[in-house]
């Protein structure tokens, strides 16, 4: 990002600055004040402190400019001034003209409630190979994050692919109008996000919004495999191209061979070649297809998406196998929890080959609203004693699940810990686990099963 104040000034509707202010050159933008360099413009967003409090912080870190309220104007700062009705707006204003003024790339937005980042990842790595590709970085999908994103961009940058997150109705509405995407794409329909939305056919309908701000010969790109999606996208005009595991779709998969680090499929459309993805389940075959028709939109050639899938990297790649202090092989999944989610994991685990037992410990899902015990309970389905021999559980909600395993278990192979006696889980899982045990950890971030890893890696209490 590189523009004068004065034209900084006129895409926001600030009051006007001084000639002398107008001419100083902005070269980026940013919220926090202990990230910002020299010749940035400082934006002071309301959160648990008001951003303004931080003015003075990026005055002697070296802004060159911030936007203020018009509600705290007038604003003791030694900062040109640009005074706006809300900080917040004027960034998403400033990002939207630097996007279609400025840069002008093709833009990809991808959502849904599973996979969105990892898709996210195979795209940029799929298109990095013919173009100048931005991606977002970490978990910037939200209305500050998106902005943020847009606002990185170099003047060169071909293609922008931006993940867009949701929590509440309306959310991806405005981000999908703010970028205005070529080809919008939604992974799949699961449950995160219920306790708000109630049903998934609501939540189907908040992704759905990702479309909203699509171009008119723009391309929609979804998972065919879900029938909430595939009714919603009747009222579609753009483009429409499906991926999934059925034959009914644009792109399919087939011949998929799990592995502990990477799976192998094929494609049918592509017979010849055989994908490898260096991440572990068939869900994430699922994104790979996505990722695969948004390259084969952009032209890029099979043999280059299958070298381009093979080597990609994961942000934040939070699902890994160590070795615990016993000698045993955990697979530790503890950042995110929905049913879909867990199910998946539970199922590929549930296949990799061990020499002795294979043992879950999982712990509640969160933001499941009233529908959260049925949905643990619902869990039951999915563990098999002879799969996964013995099951600990832990929480509040992981109640309800105990209770529907109690005729499939037996109580020396199924344990439930309330939140209180996360030490105690510890203790016994240590004393229980050995050399040839397959573990799995996978729960909702808020449960800190972290703790617990960090415990049978380290041997000791974490």
């Amino acid at each position: 990002m590189k523009m004068t104040l004065a034209e900084v000034a006129r895409v926001v509707k600030a009051q006007p600055l001084s000639e002398a202010d107008g001419s100083r050159v902005v070269t980026g933008l940013t919220f926090d004040s202990r990230r910002l360099k020299p010749g940035m413009l400082f934006v002071p967003l309301q959160g648990e402190r008001d951003g303004h409090e931080f003015i003075p912080a990026a005055a002697a870190a070296g802004a060159v400019a911030t936007f203020v309220a018009a509600d705290h104007a007038p604003f003791k700062t030694k900062l040109a001034a640009l005074v706006v009705p809300d900080p917040l707006t004027a960034m998403q204003q400033l990002a939207q003209y630097y996007l279609l003024m400025k840069v002008n790339p093709k833009v990809v937005a991808i959502t849904g409630s599973n996979g969105k980042t990892t898709t996210k990842d195979m795209t940029a790595a799929i298109l990095a190979t013919q173009y100048h590709v931005v991606k977002t970085p970490d978990n910037y999908n939200n209305e500050i994050g998106v902005p943020m994103t847009i606002l990185s961009m170099e003047p060169n940058t071909e293609v922008l692919v931006l993940e867009m997150g949701m929590d509440h109705p309306g959310q991806l509405h405005a981000l999908s109008s703010l970028a205005e995407p070529d080809v919008a794409v939604i992974t799949m329909i699961g449950e995160a996000h219920i306790e708000f939305f109630k049903t998934r056919a609501k939540i189907a309908d908040a992704k759905m919004e990702i479309t909203d701000g699509l171009k008119e010969d723009g391309t929609f790109i979804y998972n065919g495999d879900e029938p909430l999606l595939v009714e919603r996208a009747k009222k579609i005009t753009q483009k429409q191209e499906t991926f999934g595991l059925h034959p009914e779709n644009t792109l399919f998969a087939h011949s998929i061979n799990g592995h502990r680090n990477h799976t192998e499929f094929t494609v049918e459309q592509w017979p010849d070649l055989t994908f490898s993805i260096p991440i572990m389940g068939e869900y994430n075959v699922v994104n790979a297809l996505a990722a695969l028709l948004v390259g084969r939109q952009f032209h890029v050639k099979p043999e280059v998406m299958q070298k381009a899938l093979a080597h990609f990297q994961v942000t934040a790649n939070r699902t890994q196998w160590l070795i615990g202090d016993a000698g045993e092989q955990i697979l530790s999944d503890v950042y995110n929890a929905n049913p879909t989610a867990m199910r998946a994991v539970i199922r590929d685990f549930s296949e990799f080959t061990a020499t002795g037992r294979h043992i879950a410990v999982l712990g509640d899902m969160l933001e499941l609203g009233e529908q959260s015990k049925a949905l643990h309970a619902g869990l039951a389905d999915a563990l098999d004693p002879h799969e996964v021999q013995v099951v600990y559980l832990y929480g509040s909600e992981m109640h309800a699940l105990a209770d529907a395993l109690a005729d499939k278990y037996s109580p020396d192979n199924l344990h439930y810990y309330p939140l209180s006696a996360k030490d105690q889980m510890i203790r016994d899982l240590q004393n229980d686990v050995g050399h040839d045990d397959m573990v799995l950890l996978k729960a909702s971030h808020g449960l800190h099963l972290e703790t617990v890893l960090a415990a049978l890696i380290a041997g000791g209490h974490a």
